[in-house]
């Protein structure tokens, strides 16, 4: 690590829970943040200043107007830009050490089976349960951690699924055919909410890489914003589910 580095990330190195090692690790590693929006603006913008490695960023989407009241990555000036290139070149501004890798796409599943086994944690910021399940099926079959997060309204939640190790995976919390049609552009969304839901996302791949405290992994974790209330949620893994039954513990 540079004399650079060693400043720039002194506030993690004298944790207990990261020290050196631990923002080495941050360094050397690769994290997987699917959709640029709300949740994936905070989500992106924490890791790159905590020093992951490299971020690969996937949305097929533009910056919108109506986007810019939460999603904190995108200004007026990036209207009509690719959220993932908007997202890019704030997040080299933030940290030119980042290495960012943008694709505007939707990821096919073979493709998304192929990044997902190329990196250490994947985040789920998506707003679509087609989404949310093919990435949950990739990290599954790769042993690889997902950390889920949504937000609508004024409620949000986030989770850690890593069958692997025993925890549910996300198809052991929804079944395939809920409704998809609950968006915030149907719905609404408070701008902040999605900040919070984000940074802990952001958090819990951290931890999850530097291999410190303990993962929401089993747990649901539900914020109700207008009350100011969390509550932790213990999640049952479904030995029938048909993504993650007989994998792991």
């Amino acid at each position: 690590m540079s004399d650079k580095q060693l400043l720039r990330y002194s506030r993690h190195i004298m944790l207990p829970g990261i020290d050196l090692e631990g923002q080495e690790r941050l360094l050397s590693s690769k994290v997987l943040i699917v959709g640029l929006g709300g949740l994936g603006c905070p989500a992106a913008q924490y890791l790159a200043a905590a020093g992951v490695g490299e971020l690969v960023l996937v949305d097929d989407d533009v910056v919108e107007a109506s986007n810019l009241q939460r999603q904190v990555l995108h200004g007026e000036d990036s209207l009509g830009l690719a959220k993932v290139e908007s997202a890019r070149r704030a997040l080299l501004r933030l940290n030119p050490e980042v290495v960012v890798t943008a694709l505007q796409q939707r990821l096919e599943p073979v493709e998304m089976a192929q990044w997902v086994d190329k990196v250490d944690v994947v985040i789920d910021c998506s707003d679509n349960f087609t989404t949310r399940f093919a990435l949950n099926r990739a990290c599954v079959a790769a042993g690889k951690p997902l950390v889920s997060g949504a937000a609508i309204r004024w409620e949000g939640q986030v989770s850690v699924f890593l069958a692997k190790a025993g925890s549910p995976c996300y198809q052991c919390l929804y079944k395939a055919g809920d409704d998809e049609q609950l968006t915030c552009s149907d719905s609404g969304v408070a701008a902040p909410l999605v900040g919070m839901i984000g940074c802990t996302q952001a958090m819990e791949a951290l931890k999850l890489i530097v291999g410190g405290g303990t993962s929401l992994m089993g747990r649901l974790l539900v914020l109700d914003a207008l009350t100011m209330q969390w509550r932790s949620l213990a999640l049952r893994r479904d030995p029938h589910c048909p993504v993650c039954a007989g994998a792991g513990a």
